[in-house]
């Protein structure tokens, strides 16, 4: 028994109907709120990583887990049949870190399909420009057609067409005032809502090591229920650890959450962030399959180009709820609240 039975039941219908190729559902993203609102920063300073990370002045949802292979074929299926800005790479389909999603036909009537066995498992090879269209079409309510403004280049970020990495690090997320009213806005995680959803621990209001919710090395075991395990490597070659595959169903590992619900914000995949790190790279977090623990920590911050694309990188995303909304959960006192979000197109 594992955790994944918090992944939702039509989610994992959709992703099985999709490896058919028999329709394309529209997808649910299972999220946790993030409370607290103004919490103090992480005041810890570690090597390559300041001092002041983690405070978050508002509620906000955060993915529960990665984004799975999935819910990004859905996302594909939808606008990539002319996959004008490259939203899918040939390695996806790839026998050893690849998350097997295929493409088959040609440009203009292109059709994708992913493996039963990885529709739960995080998706990969997706640069910072691919998660940044895929919240578009979250906000954008999940329409099919090309990729445009109405479907993947506007919403939560104006991309203008961008592919280069110069033009992908000028993007940045739409401001509060220029949202319409109403409307569900998903991004690309901030460097601090990631940083605070996998550290920051509400009931004492100190950080943590792990985002494990422990001070504590993980385990890498995925039959031990007593919790504090994750996807990470460990010399000699001891990986992939589930059946030779790199990567683990999303929320694999019991009882390993953050504070706030979170699975999987260590190891597995890099999770891309929206951070400018040294004005030509996008930020990374949580380390992966292939990276010792060390990389799971607090202390650990990393990068790449945002054109990037490789097995060992992934992304969750991140939403902050309507005004009103966020004022129902003060009155309520559910900073902690669990919930799941549907998007619908």
């Amino acid at each position: 028994m594992t955790s994944t039975k918090g992944v939702a039941r039509a989610a994992a219908v959709a992703a099985m109907l999709l490896a058919a190729g028999a329709v394309q559902a529209a997808i649910t993203m299972d999220t946790v709120t993030v409370g607290n609102p103004g919490n103090a920063a992480d005041t810890a300073a570690h090597s390559g990583n300041s001092a002041g990370q983690g405070s978050v002045a508002y509620t906000y949802d955060i993915g529960k887990y990665d984004v799975t292979a999935g819910q990004y074929t859905a996302f594909l299926t939808a606008v990539a049949k002319t996959d004008t800005y490259g939203l899918y790479n040939t390695s996806m389909s790839d026998n050893t870190y690849g998350c097997q999603i295929q493409r088959s036909g040609s440009s203009g009537n292109y059709t994708y399909s992913v493996a039963s066995d990885y529709a739960n498992r995080t998706v990969n090879y997706v640069s910072w420009g691919d998660a940044a269209r895929f919240t578009n079409w979250l906000t954008n309510g999940q329409p099919n057609g090309s990729q445009g403004l109405t479907t993947t280049e506007n919403g939560s970020y104006y991309l203008n067409r961008a592919t280069s990495a110069g033009g992908l690090l000028a993007v940045t997320r739409i401001a509060d005032g220029a949202r319409t009213p109403g409307k569900n806005y998903y991004s690309i995680t901030s460097e601090d809502e990631w940083y605070k959803a996998a550290y920051y621990d509400p009931a004492t209001g100190t950080y943590i090591d792990y985002p494990t919710s422990s001070n504590s090395v993980p385990g890498r075991d995925m039959t031990d229920a007593s919790g504090n395990n994750a996807n990470y490597y460990t010399s000699p070659y001891a990986y992939p650890i589930d059946s030779g595959k790199y990567t683990t169903v999303v929320g694999e590992f019991q009882n390993s959450d953050s504070p706030y619900g979170t699975f999987d914000q260590g190891g597995n995949v890099w999770e891309w962030n929206e951070a400018i790190i040294g004005g030509s790279v996008r930020g990374l977090r949580g380390g992966s399959f292939n990276y010792d623990a060390s990389y799971l920590q607090a202390a650990d911050r990393y990068y790449y180009g945002p054109t990037y694309e490789f097995g060992p990188v992934g992304f969750r995303v991140s939403e902050v709820p309507e005004p009103a909304t966020m004022s129902l959960l003060a009155l309520g006192g559910l900073g902690m609240l669990i919930r799941r979000r549907s998007v619908r197109r």
